[in-house]
């Protein structure tokens, strides 16, 4: 499996503001023990590091899975991804 592209990073809540939603609730599935997130009635992915409490600067990125095209959103460390953040202004 090949890298995810990320297309697009926004604050917590610049996501809020453009999908016109006042909370984000991180859930977890049961049966595979795998987070996600709820905005509205839509849903995204959480990286492995909320569940070992590495999110400490959260962002969501649009992104899209080279393998099958697939595009959807996740929720992720701020810096995680494919470019190196090297200030915050």
């Amino acid at each position: 499996m090949e890298k995810l592209k990320f297309l697009e990073t926004m604050s917590v809540n610049e996501f809020k503001t453009q999908k016109g939603v006042n909370k984000i609730e991180v859930k977890q599935n049961p049966s595979t023990g795998k987070c996600f997130f709820v905005y509205g009635c839509e849903t995204g992915a959480v990286s492995d590091k909320f569940q070992h409490g590495k999110l400490t600067e959260p962002v969501i990125s649009q992104v899209c899975s080279p393998d099958t095209g697939d595009m959807f959103y996740m929720l992720h460390q701020k810096g995680e991804g494919g470019a190196m953040t090297l200030a915050t202004l």
